[in-house]
């Protein structure tokens, strides 16, 4: 098995997502995810944002607000009977994963929620169409204003288990409160709360990385990646909180402040601009973790390799 840092296209075609998991593994902390939305005209209408952020250094893509009874992303026009999800990754030459929502009907709402589409939802329905569309993993997050909590979060890992069965790859957690009353700031996470995800089936837990949320220091963070690498799982520290729009010395501290806490994935948010980091912030993160060598190396690997 390669280290991620080392793989081509060619290289993630063949991976199943526990090959990804492992693979991830090896770098001991250099693996730059970058989140863009599906829905939202790209940046440059000549480019999807997903090619754009692979451009700059992202080694995992995650698409956000793709609905997957309706798959489109914004910037490509898939031709019938096309799949856009195989054409994204062609494209990009990177793992293509899915952010699914554990919306909590039952939900103590602390802000007024935004409605969820049926195929943003994390149901079973839901999963096995991602499984169909060709993702390589699945995460299940939730943004903001939409209910998701933790109690639900649990039930959606334990049917993604299900549906992805042993090989898949699944990232699940809480990057911000998602608007329900008691898992805002520090609260987002406990360790019975990390417990229950790995029990349920997670291989990645995400979580706030040091400085995104009030209350997730670096020391917190370093004590909760510490608690999810002593029961086998993964860690992926994020920026969910539009920080992945500010100014680079800030993405420095994130990155350096997120490596000394333990993480395997840095995650990078969507909203730097609408739809996709600043992509320049892609890049600073990336250099920051691992050096301008493997940073250059992503941005510059062909796709036909």
């Amino acid at each position: 098995m390669k280290r991620l840092l080392d793989c081509t296209a060619s290289d993630f075609q063949k991976m199943t997502g526990q090959d990804l998991k492992n693979s991830i593994r090896a770098c001991e902390g250099r693996v730059m995810l970058s989140e863009t939305m599906a829905t939202v005209p790209p940046l440059y209408p000549s480019v999807t944002n997903a090619e754009l952020a692979a451009a700059f250094g992202a080694d995992l893509l995650l698409l956000n607000l793709f609905d997957v009874f309706r798959p489109s992303v914004e910037g490509y026009e898939a031709a019938e009977g096309e799949s856009i999800v195989q054409k994204v990754k062609e494209l990009t030459g990177r793992p293509v994963g899915v952010n699914l929502e554990p919306v909590d009907f039952q939900a103590e709402q602390i802000e007024k929620l935004d409605s969820v589409s049926k195929g943003r939802m994390a149901t079973e329905e839901t999963l096995r169409e991602a499984k169909k569309l060709g993702f390589d993993f699945v995460c299940l997050t939730g943004n903001p204003k939409t209910g998701v909590t933790n109690d639900a979060t649990v039930v959606a890992i334990q049917k993604a288990r299900e549906v992805f069965g042993e090989d898949g790859l699944i990232i699940a957690g809480k990057m911000h409160g998602a608007g329900v009353v008691n898992e805002t700031g520090s609260s987002i996470i406990s360790e019975a709360a990390l417990n229950s995800f790995i029990e349920a089936g997670a291989d990645v837990i995400l979580m706030p990385a040091p400085g995104t949320v009030p209350g997730i220091t670096l020391q917190t963070a370093e004590k909760y990646v510490q608690f999810v690498h002593s029961k086998g799982a993964l860690a992926m520290l994020t920026i969910g909180t539009s920080q992945e729009g500010a100014d680079e010395g800030t993405i420095r501290q994130i990155a350096l402040n997120s490596k000394m806490a333990g993480a395997d994935i840095y995650h990078i948010g969507d909203t730097g601009f609408y739809g996709i980091a600043v992509p320049e912030n892609i890049m600073t993160y990336s250099i920051a973790i691992r050096g301008r060598r493997h940073t250059y190396v992503r941005m510059a690997a062909s796709i036909n390799r």
